[in-house]
């Protein structure tokens, strides 16, 4: 939104009092501020913390002249780019002018002065003056309005990523859910079939999960899925994949994995580990949930070459373990 702009000001050097009222006396009908003063030195002391549209100077004043207040004047940040017009009763020959276009004058004005001239020139220099404070105030919208893009683009994104990952992982554990694992799985069979990547696909259903749910609540159930999802994905490599599949049900994907004997041992020691009691808290009360893993593995290119068979054996000896008594594993039958 647009803001009033500030009503410009005028410097008037003169060290004639008279001058200075006859001046303030024409310009009146301008609409700016209006500063006098009567040496280079209060006109420098003004331009540390004040900004100009236009400063008229006279050149013929004692201790510090015009030409050394406008030289002195392209050193100061506010005003530097000030334009200053010379109004002066002597010095106006193509010398003297010319000196003071090296000062910095944009302009000379002759006395006595003409007031019309004078008139149409400071109107010329103001309508400058308006017309650079628009753009400036422009440029700073524009800066603004780019800053809340950026916020917007920023919450935009936030919220974008936030629904894919809501898309794709489990609200309860955090871990990716069945579509992302699927997705993973399919990748990482692709890569296994051109580079002889091969990884292992274990199937982890708990035992014991529906005594704990039913017996203390569902919040307990949640807590065991949570308690265990973490202690899962501690006991495996940053590089491993692990999955919600559903219910009680996850899935893992060791990396790199195609050596049976490690594969098998693997999984014994992950049902030790997942086995060990679960200390939790429902509606206020802790209790301790003993609960276990049934774990069955599949080898890409050993136990199945597809999505479909090499789920299909892993699950096949999940379930084979269940039938075995539980908290075991299994490694699939070769289907090769």
């Amino acid at each position: 939104m647009k803001t009033d702009l500030p009503t410009p000001k005028i410097l008037i050097v003169d060290d004639t009092q008279a001058n200075l009222f006859a001046m303030r006396k024409l310009l009146a009908q301008i609409d700016a501020e209006l500063i006098t003063v009567t040496s280079g030195n209060e006109a420098l002391a003004l331009c540390l913390d004040q900004r100009f549209a236009l400063i008229l100077l006279d050149v013929n004043m004692p201790e510090m002249d015009g030409y050394e207040v406008a030289a002195l004047l392209a050193n100061e940040p506010l005003n530097r780019d000030t334009p200053v017009i010379f109004v002066t009763a002597a010095y106006a020959d193509d010398l003297n002018q010319l000196k003071g276009y090296r000062s910095g004058a944009v302009d000379y004005i002759a006395k006595p002065v003409n007031d019309s001239i004078l008139l149409s020139k400071v109107k010329v220099f103001l309508e400058l003056e308006t017309g650079r404070q628009q753009l400036a105030q422009a440029l700073a919208e524009l800066g603004q309005r780019n800053q809340q893009l950026q916020v917007e683009i920023t919450e935009r994104r936030r919220i974008e990523e936030q629904m894919r990952h809501q898309a794709t992982h489990d609200q309860l554990t955090g871990l990716p859910n069945r579509a992302l694992f699927t997705e993973t799985l399919d990748r990482f069979l692709s890569r296994a079939q051109r580079h002889d990547e091969l990884f292992a696909l274990l199937y982890v259903d708990i035992d014991g999960f529906k005594q704990v749910n039913d017996g203390h609540g569902h919040q307990a159930g949640d807590m065991l899925l949570q308690a265990f999802s973490q202690r899962l994905r501690s006991a495996l490599r940053a590089e491993d994949v692990v999955a919600r599949l559903g219910g009680d049900e996850f899935g893992v994907l060791l990396c790199k994995a195609a050596d049976a004997a490690a594969i098998q041992q693997k999984c014994v020691d992950l049902c030790e580990i997942l086995r060990a009691p679960y200390r939790l808290t429902s509606n206020g009360a802790a209790f301790t949930a003993h609960v276990g893993a049934s774990i069955g593995a599949a080898i890409a290119m050993h136990h199945g070459t597809s999505r479909d068979s090499l789920v299909q054996a892993a699950d096949n000896a999940m379930y084979e373990a269940k039938r075995s008594g539980k908290n075991q594993s299994r490694l699939a039958a070769s289907q090769l």
